[in-house]
């Protein structure tokens, strides 16, 4: 079997033409020109691609009912506050903070005991947000 493979090989390499057969002889230079094209697309590709991740790193969306303050690694916290929509920043050096600033409701229930010793629950609903003016404070201050 092995003997057979063996042919194989030495008749395949008979039938290759010489200056094909490894490390850029012959055939008239086309070998380095075909190497140097394929480094320019190769750099050309990584280019686009960095830049396509730049600008899709650049854009973020704050959806309806919330809010979002921009933290900056060299300066801090920005003291602007960014509305709904389709925002940009420098990919990076800014990351966005969204927070939610819709109305959500705490029930919060207890038990306790009447003056005639009945145990009585209690139960409030109490309505919260953050206010959308203070939310630099708010990430500077917890968090």
């Amino acid at each position: 079997m092995a003997q057979k493979f063996k042919d194989a090989f030495q008749k395949m390499a008979q039938n290759m033409p010489k200056g094909s057969a490894g490390g850029g002889g012959g055939g008239g230079g086309r070998g380095a020109g075909a190497a140097k094209a394929a480094g320019r697309a190769a750099s050309a590709l990584m280019v686009a691609g960095g830049m396509g991740y730049g600008a899709y790193n650049s854009i973020f969306t704050v959806e309806g009912g919330h809010r979002a303050v921009i933290f900056n690694r060299i300066l801090g916290m920005k003291d602007t506050v960014y509305g709904e929509g389709l925002n940009f920043n420098i990919p990076w050096f800014e990351r966005p903070v969204i927070y939610d600033i819709r109305t959500r409701p705490v029930n919060l229930q207890t038990l306790t005991g009447s003056k005639d010793l009945q145990m009585v629950t209690i139960g409030v609903r109490v309505l919260h947000r953050p206010d959308p003016n203070q939310l630099v404070w708010l990430y500077r201050h917890l968090g």
